[in-house]
């Protein structure tokens, strides 16, 4: 995971992983996607596509926006409507593994500095709180 991250920010100079998906070719949407979701993403007829909860802060927004972008780096061919509807499996190893590489790449070109807490780290660099378990 962390040779995928230093080889999406070498390649587009960047952590943003808006500036990097729009560079992958996915498409980013903003939507009303109700109260419990975040964020989406799918493939249809070989389009990519990420679509955010517009409601969300820019700080979440920008974190779904890695943690999809985590789900198209990771998982591809994986689709988390079929493992829920047709199969026994968890999903939700792959979401704790793209909240994972969110974390990694938003924190990506940072260090902790030394009088630093954790909290402070995570917080400069847009990790909502509820995520700071995956640093």
């Amino acid at each position: 995971m962390e040779d995928t991250v230093s080889k999406l920010i070498k390649r587009h100079k960047t952590n943003c992983p808006f500036t990097i998906a729009r560079g992958l070719g996915i498409h980013i949407q903003f939507h009303d996607l109700g109260t419990h979701t975040r964020g989406v993403y799918y493939r249809k007829l070989r389009r990519r596509l990420i679509v955010i909860h517009n409601q969300l802060s820019s700080e979440w927004q920008r974190f779904v926006c890695a943690h999809e972008l985590g789900h198209d780096r990771l998982h591809q061919g994986m689709s988390r409507f079929f493992l829920e509807e047709h199969s026994f499996f968890n999903p939700g190893k792959f979401e704790r593994q793209a909240n994972l590489f969110a974390v990694k790449l938003l924190t990506s070109l940072d260090e902790i500095q030394s009088d630093e807490t954790l909290e402070q780290f995570c917080s400069r660099n847009g990790i909502p709180e509820e995520m700071r378990q995956f640093f």
